[in-house]
């Protein structure tokens, strides 16, 4: 299989990085059997790679990280204390 189409997004949550992480790389782990070849590094920041031959599996894979991101992100912040 070749792989035509890749993206490689950075973000940045600041102290949240790593909960954000456990969060969301859990989801990835647990999904072997996914189109997109999918990995989520912690580096002070998130780096997520994605890779596949399909550009509308690069797309739903990726608005999905993303939003799981976010999600967490929102969650973190709502019980600030």
């Amino acid at each position: 299989m070749t792989l035509n189409y890749s993206a490689k997004i950075t973000v940045d949550a600041k102290d949240k990085n790593n909960a954000i992480f456990d969060s969301v790389n859990t989801d990835n782990e647990f999904y072997p059997e996914n189109p997109v070849k999918t990995k989520i590094k912690l580096d002070k920041k998130l780096v997520i790679s994605a890779e596949t031959d399909q550009i509308a599996h690069l797309r739903a894979n990726l608005n999905s990280t993303l939003r799981l991101i976010q999600a967490s992100y929102d969650t973190i912040e709502s019980v600030k204390i």
